[in-house]
C-alpha cells in the first residue's frame, strides 16, 4: 500500500473528509460560544474576511443584499459559513464557498425553515460562479420569499 492509498484509506474509513471534520469542530465551536447578536454577526464578517476572491466579494454582497431585503436576519455562521437566522435562530439561508469542500462552485442555500415551497418539489441551493446584477434580484426575491412566504 501506498502512503497515498493509506492516507484515502484513513479519511474514507472515518467516513468524512478532512473539509467536512474542520466544519464539524467549527460548528461545535459555534454552539459553544453562544454569543450576542453583535458577536455572531463579527464571526460572520470574520468568515467572509477569511475566504479567498471572488468568493470574498460574492459573500460580501450577499450579506449586504440580505441585511437590506431581509434586516429581520441574523447574520450568525454554521458550519463555518455565513448563515442569516430567524428569531427562533434557526438557519434560513448560507453561502457555502467553494473552497469549503473543494468544490467548483460556491452555493447559496435555503435550510427547511425557508418558506419556498412549490408544490411537491423546488430547489433549496443554487450554483453561484459569479454575483451580477441577475444573480443578485434573484437572491433577494428568494430571500424575501423564504423569510416572508409567498
Amino acid at each position: 500500500m501506498t502512503p497515498d492509498t493509506t492516507t484515502k484509506k484513513s479519511q474514507s474509513a472515518a467516513g468524512f473528509s478532512a473539509e467536512e471534520r474542520a466544519a464539524m469542530k467549527a460548528r461545535i465551536k459555534e454552539e459553544k460560544a453562544a454569543a450576542s447578536k453583535a458577536e455572531e454577526e463579527a464571526m460572520a464578517l470574520a468568515a467572509i474576511a477569511a475566504m479567498q476572491e471572488p468568493e470574498r466579494s460574492m459573500a460580501e454582497r450577499i450579506h449586504a443584499l440580505i441585511k437590506a431585503c431581509a434586516p429581520g436576519l441574523a447574520p450568525k455562521t454554521w458550519y463555518g459559513m455565513p448563515a442569516y437566522a430567524n428569531a427562533d435562530g434557526k438557519i434560513v439561508c448560507f453561502f457555502q464557498p467553494a473552497q469549503k469542500f473543494n468544490t467548483r462552485y460556491s452555493t447559496f442555500g435555503f435550510n427547511d425553515s425557508a418558506r419556498l415551497d412549490e408544490g411537491g418539489m423546488w430547489p433549496v441551493a443554487y450554483a453561484l460562479q459569479a454575483l451580477t446584477a441577475a444573480e443578485e434580484a434573484r437572491i433577494s426575491e428568494l430571500v424575501k420569499r423564504a423569510v416572508n412566504g409567498r
